[in-house]
């Protein structure tokens, strides 16, 4: 089939000389994306993740809550209430007989129940208790540095404010909640410092010089990964002394997890540097006289740091459940330390969970942290290669 000369696409033909090094002009668009670094390239990966960066706002808001929890609890960490023991989660009000009062809470009655062993509370709406806030209560040390009494919330005068209930010996469930964040939270951080020091030293030195050093490590590695994992952590906090002090009780467990969890990251520091070693940037760098030390610091480890970085936020988590694991079978941190898996550690009992089902909430933010670290480690895995 033919077309007819008139029917035919136009077609344009540029008279110019063609000039091979001659480059089209980039649009600012282009310019701004051709010329960015590897870092901001990653950033903007990480951005279009929404799930990872909610993840990132609800860990930074956790911390920031762990951080100023003296400042956020209405109690503090060891006020008992003996009048309230095991008292239900109190609901804050805002109307009274149809009209608006404001944030308040009634009052608790109680009676005993003789048939279940427990006491039953009511509240009594003929007592109003208008909660305050940015009010003066306990005193305490803010960041560990200037001594105020001042809370973001507290209870109305003369009245309770539970809003998580209370346990055995009426310490407000809320309050140590927020305060067994700085431990549950912190033992996460400082464990993965140590591991990845641990990993990043000894699986660049079996990486960089192969060999029998190569051998000899991965033999270790081995060994500590065919012990069973729970056995293995119980058997070492067992090894620490019941005179120790809490605070290196904590320290303790903190080595105990990095120790264990350092292996993982070993041998992915490892297979990197194994490949990467053969590379022209390596090579130079041995010719003009670098130290293995700077090589592997200065020239290896910044070549996939991204990864290892999407590595730690994936073993936090880790961390935080094993701490909360030992501490949940009585062989981690314990009283007058207060974390969340020492928390569980009250809710052992199925007829307390039965009878006070809200000693179980110290549950909530274990799950919501160990998730939000995993969504943001996806996130950060994705944008550690940009290119993709």
């Amino acid at each position: 089939m033919t077309v007819a000369a008139d029917e035919r696409l136009p077609h344009y033909a540029s008279p110019a000389p063609f000039d091979p090094y001659a480059v089209e002009a980039m649009t600012p668009e282009q310019e701004r994306y051709f010329m960015a670094s590897q870092w901001r390239m990653m950033w903007w990966k990480l951005r279009r993740h929404r799930l990872a960066v909610i993840s990132g706002a609800l860990l930074l808001f956790m911390y920031l809550v762990a951080a100023f929890c003296d400042f956020l609890a209405p109690y503090g960490l060891q006020t008992r209430n003996t009048d309230f023991i095991f008292a239900p989660p109190q609901r804050i009000h805002l109307w009274h007989r149809g009209e608006f009062v404001g944030p308040f809470t009634y009052g608790f009655d109680y009676r005993l129940d003789m048939r279940n062993l427990k006491r039953v509370y009511t509240e009594n709406t003929e007592r109003i208790y208008p909660v305050r806030f940015f009010c003066r209560g306990e005193s305490y040390r803010l960041l560990g540095l200037f001594e105020t009494d001042r809370h973001l919330i507290c209870p109305g005068e003369g009245g309770t404010l539970f809003l998580l209930g209370t346990d055995r010996l009426g310490r407000d469930l809320l309050s140590r909640i927020l305060y067994g964040a700085q431990i549950s939270l912190t033992i996460g951080l400082l464990g993965v410092a140590v591991s990845f020091i641990l990993g990043m030293v000894i699986g660049g030195i079996a990486g960089y010089y192969g060999g029998w050093t190569d051998v000899i490590v991965q033999r270790a590695i081995e060994v500590i990964q065919s012990f069973p994992q729970i056995p293995l952590w119980m058997a070492l906090a067992a090894i620490l002394p019941v005179t120790w002090s809490p605070l290196l009780v904590y320290f303790g467990i903190t080595i105990i997890l990095a120790l264990i969890h350092w292996t993982d990251l070993a041998r992915a520091v490892r297979s990197k540097l194994l490949s990467l070693r053969e590379e022209d940037f390596c090579t130079a760098a041995v010719l003009m006289g670098a130290s293995p030390a700077r090589v592997i610091g200065r020239h290896l480890l910044p070549s996939f740091m991204s990864h290892l970085i999407a590595s730690a936020t994936l073993a936090i988590p880790g961390m935080i459940l094993g701490e909360t694991a030992l501490s949940f079978l009585g062989l981690g941190l314990r009283p007058p330390i207060t974390s969340w898996g020492v928390l569980l550690n009250e809710a052992q009992n199925i007829n307390v969970v039965a009878l006070y089902p809200w000693l179980m909430l110290p549950v909530v933010p274990v799950i919501l942290v160990v998730l939000a670290f995993n969504f943001l480690g996806d996130g950060l895995r994705d944008a550690a290669d940009p290119y993709r």
